[in-house]
């Protein structure tokens, strides 16, 4: 089975695919590629965005269907079987919400829990973005297995705490990490071995996505230069909220340390 995920992970996709996961989850991509023990999903058309995940944790790729023509629709189909979440629709529905960059918040999620829906860590933090129960419970989220509430709370627990050390993204991720309380106590990041991992890991995965970014406006930008002046993203929203630093340099290597 997992040889035969390899070869088809290794192609091309013909039109948009929806790889599922293990866990039930769906990433939905424009192409994929397998690069070590790891399968990249580009899931823009120029390359400028992607979700690194561990290729044992893929179940299947699936064809994406198109949309059903109108008379369709009004035909009930006998049986219908619920297709998996989208995970690029939740990522991308959070962040338009709480104006952040969706790329940020996949680093996040690749980092807390590895995209598994059912995670829960020794100390008890659950879901996709391991919210602890106290801090779900606080940001409203009652069932932190589903995939929405918890990628939105966690979304929105992260901008909080931007806001709380005026978008410096080094801090606001030790504190998601550590706790506000230990940032706060230390000046900064903590001297954790895990929570210096941590920051760095997700810095790595964020510039690593934004570096490609930067490529792919350069490559469509040299191939049509009358596009220079629009070769850029649009905003995702309209909010007026300041955002992040789209860069941030990654923290010296963690050194072991008592926690």
């Amino acid at each position: 089975m997992l040889i035969a995920l390899l070869v088809m992970a290794a192609l091309p996709c013909a039109a948009s695919d929806s790889a599922v996961l293990r866990n039930g989850f769906s990433i939905r991509h424009e192409r994929r590629q397998v690069i070590g023990t790891i399968t990249r999903l580009f899931v823009d058309g120029d390359d400028s965005s992607f979700v690194d995940i561990p290729t044992a944790e893929i179940d299947h790729f699936e064809a994406v269907p198109e949309d059903p023509k109108p008379q369709a629709k009004a035909q009930a189909p006998a049986k219908q079987t619920e297709r998996p979440i989208d995970l690029n629709e939740v990522v991308r529905a959070a962040s338009g919400t709480y104006s952040l960059d969706p790329d940020l918040v996949n680093s996040v999620i690749r980092a807390e829990s590895g995209f598994n829906v059912r995670a829960v860590s020794p100390k008890g933090a659950q879901g996709l973005m391991q919210l602890m129960p106290q801090t779900a419970s606080q940001l409203g989220v009652h069932n932190a297995f589903d995939p929405r509430a918890n990628v939105d709370g966690g979304t929105r627990y992260l901008r909080e705490l931007l806001e709380r050390y005026n978008f410096d993204l080094i801090k606001a991720l030790a504190a998601y990490n550590a706790g506000p309380q230990r940032v706060e106590q230390y000046g900064g990041v903590p001297p954790y071995y895990e929570t210096k991992a941590y920051v760095a890991s997700i810095v790595r995965d964020f510039n690593k996505k934004k570096l490609a970014d930067r490529a792919a406006i350069q490559s469509a930008t040299k191939k049509n230069p009358s596009k220079k002046s629009t070769a850029t993203r649009a905003p995702s929203n309209k909010s007026h909220k300041p955002s992040p630093q789209t860069e941030a340099k990654a923290i010296p290597n963690p050194t072991h340390e008592s926690n």
